[in-house]
């Protein structure tokens, strides 16, 4: 839902103001705002800009790259032994593994690093570091001094000590991933520097397949280091001449510039396997980190960081001799600093002009008691004078400005932040060599592909670098780097020269990523990113590729698979804010069951609870829940409540009183006090879901003695949860608020939302006996890891075209990342579509993972019969596509999980080898095997596909192959034909898909339904494909390994019409559903003449029994008709020609 405007319903059934005369004039005002037009424009007052934001104006464009330098101490270079540091990561995993081992064992992970790294950093997990040493920074003038100089009046700074030191640590995974992750040296006698920064391993990273590479070969240049490294018994020594020879060659392939270039300046670590080796490549000074894959005897590295200076790590330091002034951007002439002080003599005024405060609106804005609201004050804004066209660091100034602005306290709107800590900011800009295409980051409004927002002379697409930092955006606008809703700071490369390979900047507090593309020597153009971070530390994953296959393996094993989500939240749900009361519900439902139009569930928004008291129900709307939930269960409907995460402080709310007697909510700056913010029940508490014992608690309230009205196919959506405070800094909370172990809020804003998905997802697992039904929890918010617990949506669009264009693209790019399960609501969520548009969106939507229409109260009703009968039709069609297509839909979704692929598919990730394709957003693909091409502009009635030629291509519809010609490594681009009635939609040619027919109200009444298989046979005249079969509902897949597997062939050079090889999780799995798992057509698509005969042997009978099919001469199309055999038996089908 929701980001919304105007809310008439929940503003004056919030309990805002205690008297009642003033509730009906703010009601009798908002009733009537309801009415007036609303533009769709984001309110960019209330969003800062890099330039209005300290840490990213301080680094951005190199500003800052003079204060940074660091060399890697070579007396402090440590080579662990590999086997030692797996077992001592072993046992301790087994003890950690003993209590902290709950419910989701499969969503959580568990296995630490070493004894001895605990102790040192508790908040570090996974596999332990092969590689330490210490990094220094030796630039004249550092960060620490620049601030002492420019803060520290009163101060002897000749006894002061600017040292910056860090602990460079690198961790290698057996399946290629090196972790460089640096952070700052602890210091006993230090008060800043005395504990780790919080890290958040323990939350996100899935350790129980992280595993350490068992074997490491290190070589250095450096005669000291080498002989440290001859000295481990560990380390197979290398005679010096092939040392300089390998490392040398590295260089070479590295195009290392020449001032670093020397023999004493490299270390090289190889480790893998015999079949594949990776290497990686550490620069002494200054200090850098290449990625080969050792099997490529040439060719660029594959991803380089640090490499053009611009690392950077704010180190904690104190400000206890420092004035109380803040300066404006200082200018630094022969290592002095002049101070411009500035003073803020507006901070007490009172902007209300002595009004009473009653509540907020969404957008920041005071409602008064008077039933008036604040106006907006125009903020003009700021010019942006690191944008100009003078490129990056290249800048050529007669005196380098250093910005020491809003170190120690910032300011945005009429908010400040206290930053007790400091400058916290991490940096690293990330090379991606011979590659011009990278994708990622999301989430945000614009294309799949990446575009620049950084470049010399000032040639880029965006202005603004994008933006990681979950916000409640109202109204957001499109092509826009502007944060959104959830964010996953993930970046993917493909190049024909490099291959795939990517990089997860593992830090959840807010980021900026300038994209920028520079040419190289001999034509190659590079792409480049600069990842700066507010806090945390240096974590940054490589993951080496080099297919796409192989690199979402390895995302998969780091930050966690998919779980198979239950079969009923694969199809069409259908929602609205709000449907009114039960009559509503019960219309609604009706409707679609006198239509025979298939849906699985119907929703309900935040207008069904007691007041906005979530766990409730509105007793005079709602009064019979259980009752109703059971109605629409029989016959296979379930339904969907929103619980959000903040909660009514109202001491008669047993969810707030208990929550405060327990003290489990978010503490204010003093770390002594609830914090209380705004949201839709007006005043509000959050609860601390980063403390493992809150998440417990609220998993707690959905037992169903507690969460009274609620019934085993009620299931949950999360919203507002990134999080919302409608009077906080940019709609959410303020950075210096404290979770129970006194974290700031800074450090895990980005980890809100998933973290309160997954409390719930846990919640919806435990509430039964068992835990063995599998949770449906639908979540705005995310960040990497959230494909554990459930299904996205991309929040509040708009009944637009360009919505409706704009939603493939975001969709892709969220499963770039590895977010699989997404969706946009159909129709858009603000405005009203007409019969094309809804049409169209409802044709899209059922090629695309998550499948809700939604729709805004404001909106007219958008159920499908609201347009009238011949466009009810249309829709109904594209829902029975769907639903037609629910086996497939359920393996691809098995498929993802086991594999770590995305389900919704960029061209580029099934044809790498296709450059033309990688930009392509407005196409996609379904697994492998189904091409689909939204129809996204009104009045279109043909559609430019491109198809790729190393596969052919059959219409879904006609089922006839499309003529295309030309070399089978490259693409042809055909306009094609689309009338309202068509979306095109291409099965590739060498899959075998399969399909349920019959016509069914819900996937419930279809589980027992038979099998129709389609075959579309490629070139050589073969196809394959498979068949994921359970009980759609249970865990018991993976707790009994209760499933089936058919994998289907077809080889008509073989005479092989089909044949099905079948594969069970256990011998007795499924056994006694044979019979409910029948395939009653089998369709070949492509044979080009009409075979004699076709004959069925199976395991238990040799003998070859004739079957009765049907051959069209014209279409090229075979139809074998009740083959009367089992999906779970095996049996092949034979033709004589």
């Amino acid at each position: 839902m929701m980001s919304r405007h105007h809310r008439s319903s929940s503003i004056c059934g919030g309990a805002l103001i205690a008297r009642a005369t003033t509730i009906l004039a703010l009601c009798a005002i908002v009733s009537t705002a309801i009415f007036l037009p609303v533009a769709m424009a984001v309110d960019r007052t209330k969003f800062r800009t890099c330039q209005q934001t300290s840490f990213c104006r301080r680094h951005r464009h190199g500003k800052s790259k003079r204060l940074y330098d660091y060399k890697l101490v070579s007396e402090s270079v440590q080579l662990h032994n590999v086997k030692d540091a797996v077992a001592n990561a072993a046992a301790s995993s087994a003890a950690v593994a003993s209590e902290k081992r709950g419910l989701l064992s499969k969503f959580l992970g568990g296995y630490s690093s070493s004894e001895t790294e605990q102790l040192e950093d508790p908040f570090v997990r996974g596999p332990p570091a092969i590689f330490t040493a210490k990094l220094v920074n030796v630039a004249p003038l550092t960060s620490t001094k620049l601030t002492a100089q420019t803060y520290g009046d009163g101060c002897d700074l000749s006894k002061m000590s600017f040292e910056e030191e860090l602990q460079l640590s690198v961790h290698l995974h057996e399946d290629g991933v090196a972790r460089i992750r640096i952070k700052e040296v602890m210091e006993e006698d230090s008060s800043v520097r005395s504990t780790p920064r919080w890290t958040s391993d323990e939350l996100v990273l899935n350790e129980d397949e992280m595993v350490a590479v068992e074997e490491v070969q290190a070589i250095s240049t450096n005669p000291a280091i080498q002989e440290k490294f001859d000295e481990s018994e560990s380390n197979n020594k290398m005679p010096t001449v092939e040392v300089k020879n390998s490392v040398s060659s590295l260089i070479k392939r590295a195009n290392v510039d020449s001032a670093s270039n020397n023999d004493d300046n490299f270390i090289v670590l190889t480790y893998g396997s015999n079949e594949e080796q990776w290497k990686l490549m550490i620069q002494i000074q200054p200090f850098a980190v290449y990625m080969f894959r050792g099997n490529e005897e040439d060719g660029p590295p594959i991803i380089a960081a640090g490499t053009n200076g611009l690392t950077h790590f704010e180190v904690r330091r104190s400000k206890e001799c420092s004035t109380t002034t803040t300066s404006t951007v200082n200018q630094i002439e022969d290592k002095t600093i002049m101070n411009d002080v500035a003073a803020d003599t507006n901070e007490d005024v009172d902007r209300h002009g002595g009004k009473e405060v009653v509540g907020y609106w969404e957008d920041g804005l005071a409602i008064y008691a008077d039933g008036s609201r604040e106006e907006r004050k125009e903020v003009a804004e700021e010019e942006d004078e690191v944008d100009k066209g003078e490129g990056r660091e290249e800048r050529r100034l007669e005196e380098e400005e250093f910005d020491t602005k809003d170190m120690w306290e910032e300011k945005f709107g009429d908010h400040i932040d206290s930053k007790p800590y400091g400058p916290m900011s991490v940096g690293m800009e990330l090379t991606f060599p011979s590659s011009t295409h990278l994708f990622g980051l999301p989430e945000h409004a614009s294309s799949t592909q990446l575009k620049t927002t950084a470049g010399m002379d000032g040639h880029h697409y965006y202005k603004e670098p994008y933006r990681l930092y979950n916000l409640d955006v109202f109204e957001y606008e499109l092509d826009e780097t502007m944060a959104l809703y959830g964010h996953i700071p993930l970046v993917v490369s493909q190049s024909v020269k490099t291959g795939t390979a990517g990089a997860f900047w593992f830090n959840p507090t807010e980021t900026f990523v300038d994209i920028e593309e520079t040419p190289q020597a001999g034509g190659d153009m590079d792409s480049r990113t600069h990842f700066m971070s507010e806090s945390g530390i240096v974590d940054l994953f490589l993951l080496p590729g080099s297919d796409p296959a192989s690199l979402y393996g390895q995302y998969a094993r780091l930050t966690g698979r998919m779980q198979l989500p239950p079969i009923f939240s694969l199809g069409y749900h259908q929602c609205r804010w709000n449907y009114r009361d039960e009559a509503d519900v019960y219309f609604v439902h009706s409707k679609f069951e006198e239509l025979d139009y298939p849906y699985d569930v119907l929703w309900l928004d935040i207008e069904h609870t007691d007041g906005k008291r979530y766990f409730t129900w509105d007793d005079k709307t709602f009064p019979n829940p259980i009752e109703m939930q059971n109605k629409l269960g029989a016959t296979g409907r379930r339904m969907v409540t929103i619980i959000d995460p903040h909660i009514k402080r109202d001491n008669q709310y047993y969810i707030h009183k208990e929550a405060t007697a327990r003290g489990l909510y978010v503490k204010d700056k003093s770390g002594n006090k609830d914090y209380d913010g705004w949201c839709w029940p007006g005043s509000s508490s959050y609860l601390d879901f980063t403390v493992e014992k809150v998440r417990n608690w609220w998993a707690d309230q959905f037992n169903y003695d507690k969460y009274k009205g609620s019934t085993p196919t009620l299931f949950t959506w999360n919203d507002m949860n990134e999080p919302s405070v409608f009077n906080g800094p940019e709609v959410s909370m303020q950075k210096d608020l404290l979770n129970l172990n006194n974290v700031e809020h800074r450090e895990w804003h980005n980890l809100y939302g998933m973290l309160f998905q997954r409390s719930t997802a846990e919640g919806l697992i435990q509430r039964n006996e068992g835990a063995n039904v599998r949770p449906f929890v639908l979540s705005r918010s995310f960040f990497a890891g959230s494909q554990r617990y459930g299904a996205i949506w991309t929040g509040d669009n708009a009944a637009e075209w360009s919505h409706l264009q704009i939603a493939s693209p975001m969709l892709l790019g969220l499963n770039v990342a590895a977010l699989s399960f997404v969706g946009a609501d159909v129709g858009g969520f603000f405005g009203n579509c007409d019969a094309e548009l809804i049409t169209r969106w409802m044709q899209a939507a059922a090629y695309q993972p998550f499948f809700r229409g939604h729709a805004h109260h404001d909106s007219k009703r958008r159920e499908p019969w609201m347009f009238g009968d011949e466009t009810m039709v249309r829709l109904r069609h594209a829902a029975m596509a769907r639903y037609a297509l629910l086996p497939f839909w359920y393996t691809i979704f098995w498929q993802a999980g086991v594999s770590g692929m995305p389900v919704m598919r960029t061209m580029w990730m099934q044809y790498p080898d296709i450059p033309e394709l990688y930009s392509i957003d407005d196409q996609y693909l379904i697994g492998s095997d189904l091409l689909v091409k939204p129809v996204t502009s009104a009045g279109a009635t043909t559609s430019h596909v491109l198809f790729p030629l190393a596969d052919c291509w059959y219409d879904v519809d006609t089922m006839q192959r499309v003529e295309l010609a030309g070399a089978p490594g490259s693409y042809v681009a055909k306009t094609v034909e689309s009338g309202i009635d068509k979306i095109p939609v291409y099965q590739r040619g060498g899959s075998i898909i399969p399909r349920k027919l019959r016509l069914r109200r819900s996937s419930y009444l279809m589980i027992n339904d038979p099998y129709t298989i389609y075959i579309a046979l490629n070139n050589e005249l073969k196809a394959e494909g498979t068949l994921y079969m359970d009980d759609e509902t249970t865990f018991d897949h993976e707790k009994r390994d209760d499933y089936g597997v058919a994998t289907f062939s077809s080889d008509l050079s073989s005479s092989i019409i089909v044949q099905n090889t079948v594969t069970l999780g256990n011998k007795s799995a499924l056994q006694e559903s044979k019979e409910e798992r029948m395939i009653e057509r089998i369709v070949l698509m492509g044979i080009a003449t009409e075979p004699k005969q076709i004959t069925l042997t199976t395991l238990s009978s040799a003998t070859a029994i004739p079957m009765e099919f049907h051959y069209d001469e014209e279409s090229k199309i075979l139809v074998i008709r009740k083959p009367d055999v089992s999906a779970l038996d095996q049996w092949t089908m034979n033709l004589k020609p």
